[in-house]
């Protein structure tokens, strides 16, 4: 991959995850599922720049966000799941 668009692909994940965390900060009532989906293309974003420009802290912080992000999710659809199969 272009050196160049690893780096725009890495802007582009680090942007996600600035924004879901000044969401989190921000917002009156956090709709979790919007939040762990940016975290979660965020992270996954980052781990492809990461590739190309590797380092191992920063790619072992990615692994663990994304994974924590996709529990986040997996929670959220049980969680809605069940509040639907309950009306």
């Amino acid at each position: 991959m272009n050196p160049v668009l690893a780096d725009v692909i890495g802007l582009a994940g680090s942007a996600l995850m600035v924004v879901a965390y000044a969401y989190s900060n921000m917002a009156r009532k956090v709709d979790f599922l919007l939040f762990n989906l940016l975290n979660l293309v965020g992270s996954l974003l980052l781990i492809v720049s990461l590739l190309v420009h590797f380092n191992l802290a920063s790619m072992l912080l990615e692994i663990v966000w994304s994974i924590i992000a996709a529990l986040g999710l997996a929670k959220v659809w049980v969680q809605r799941s069940k509040a639907g199969a309950k009306s």
